[in-house]
């Protein structure tokens, strides 16, 4: 192999036992394993500390804010970023070693990821090719987006690369929808943050129209059962986002330990 720049890849935990393992041996033949851990009850620490000495906990101040902290930690100028349910493949690792090799002018490069879900691997729909900035030199890069999905901009051209991640999002349906519980709150706080009101027919356009684009435009159909679920699913999930964002405007989103609003009886 050519002499290649060195690489850090960043991830960040929080009770990831079942998928870590798997994960950080995927990342091997990185230079530098950044681990940011949002105080893990679980053995999450314990696996860490045996890939890497580069590990920090911190408490979580959202996507955005962990995924900045993570890359402002690197030891070196080029980074991979990953999460812990994601495996860098052989393919993937070849890839990035020829670009670190000879990286050509680029700033950063769109990686695709491939999920899986239902027992089978998602090739249509939403959740393909979904592309992003994951491997990028840190240096003409920021960490943004809006929580609960961080984005990396990067000053300069920005390659492709064709190998995808692989990607273990759920570990089962009960997963899927408590992780969308949780993400559909995050979201709705930013819209409300950024000044957005509900209106009804969010409640109603939005989610249909998700669905008809990813279940017919992008084909999700030809995904058999596994490919209507991930329609419903992100369908779902923009649902609960507009009618949290109702909840949040009513004050009907009462926090942890404390009783929601007294309402009035019928007839009062």
């Amino acid at each position: 192999m050519s002499r290649r720049l060195p690489i850090s890849a960043c991830l960040m935990t929080l009770n990831e036992e079942r998928n870590l393992p798997d994960c950080l041996a995927s990342l091997a033949f990185c230079d530098d394993i950044v681990v940011v851990d949002s105080f893990s009850t679980d053995r999450t620490m314990e696996i860490a500390r045996k890939h890497t000495d580069h590990v920090f906990q911190r408490p979580w101040p959202g996507n955005v804010g962990q995924r900045a902290f993570s890359v402002a930690q690197a030891r070196n100028d080029w980074v991979l970023v990953v999460d812990a349910d994601e495996r860098v493949t052989p393919a993937l690792q070849e890839e990035i070693a020829a670009a670190l090799a000879s990286p050509g002018g680029y700033a950063g490069f769109l990686v695709p990821r491939r999920t899986f879900y239902l027992g089978r691997w998602i090739e249509h729909g939403d959740w393909v090719p979904d592309r992003k900035v994951r491997f990028f030199d840190r240096r003409r890069a920021i960490v943004g987006g809006t929580d609960p999905h961080d984005r990396v901009d990067v000053a300069g051209l920005v390659g492709k690369l064709r190998s995808p991640l692989e990607h273990y999002a759920y570990r089962d349906l009960s997963h899927h929808l408590a992780t969308t519980d949780k993400y559909s709150r995050t979201a709705a706080l930013e819209l409300r943050k950024a000044g957005r009101r509900f209106h009804a027919r969010d409640l109603v356009l939005r989610p249909l129209v998700r669905f008809l684009k990813g279940y017919l435009l992008k084909r999700g159909l030809l995904d058999g059962i596994a490919g209507l679920a991930v329609a419903v699913g992100t369908s779902h999930f923009v649902f609960m986002k507009y009618l949290k964002l109702y909840e949040l405007e009513r004050g009907l989103d009462a926090p942890a330990g404390k009783s929601p609003p007294a309402t009035r009886s019928p007839g009062e």
